[in-house]
């Protein structure tokens, strides 16, 4: 673990694994002054009204804590209707040596947990994927994804919220509009948040 302040009133946290990184968010919560937590693939970002105690406290949270140990509490459970048929999804099913049915047994059985978002505005990339499910992103990326596609890269899957670039392999789509998936007039503006929960439900 290191630390790199970003600024006067922040802190960039390295560690080693997603598993780490949830831990860390959750150790860090509770800090006085705090504005907000961001956590990426390797990383947390944690910010603080100007001179907050809690910037000065992070060192010691952190070290205290159990960064191997999943975080506590109640998660957020949201589930989300799709209807599979995707342009890919027989290349997941014949790389994981599966059927399609059994791909989308696979995939709509497992419970998933958003680990942060990126890449665009409430794109969540969720954990949990199923091991054989764990594949790599297409050799040549689609220059147009339509919103509300379910895809899955690596060890993520996530849906896409709006229509851009992308070279997830694509199993699925929202059943319901994508727009809900982030409108930047609510708050919270994303859907899905780090922490929550996540099950596709098969629908249609």
């Amino acid at each position: 673990m290191r630390l790199r302040r970003c600024g006067h009133d922040a802190v960039l946290v390295e560690l080693d694994s997603l598993a780490q990184v949830a831990a860390a968010r959750a150790a860090l919560a509770g800090l006085p002054g705090l504005v907000e937590l961001v956590p990426a693939a390797r990383t947390v970002l944690v910010s603080f009204q100007p001179g907050s105690s809690g910037l000065r406290q992070v060192q010691g949270v952190l070290d205290q804590a159990d960064l191997s140990a999943p975080p506590v509490g109640d998660a957020r459970q949201v589930v989300l209707p799709v209807v599979y048929g995707g342009p890919d999804l027989q290349l997941v099913a014949d790389t994981a040596g599966l059927t399609v049915d059994e791909t989308i047994a696979l995939h709509s059985s497992a419970s998933y947990t958003v680990a942060f978002s990126g890449f665009a505005p409430g794109f969540a990339y969720l954990t949990g994927l199923p091991e054989p499910l764990c594949q790599p992103r297409l050799e040549t990326p689609r220059a147009r994804v339509p919103a509300g596609s379910v895809g899955v890269a690596g060890e993520f899957t996530g849906v896409y919220p709006r229509s851009s670039p992308g070279g997830w392999r694509l199993l699925a789509r929202l059943a319901d509009d994508a727009d809900a998936l982030f409108d930047a007039t609510r708050d919270p503006a994303a859907l899905l948040g780090p922490g929550d929960h996540v099950r596709f439900e098969a629908v249609g």
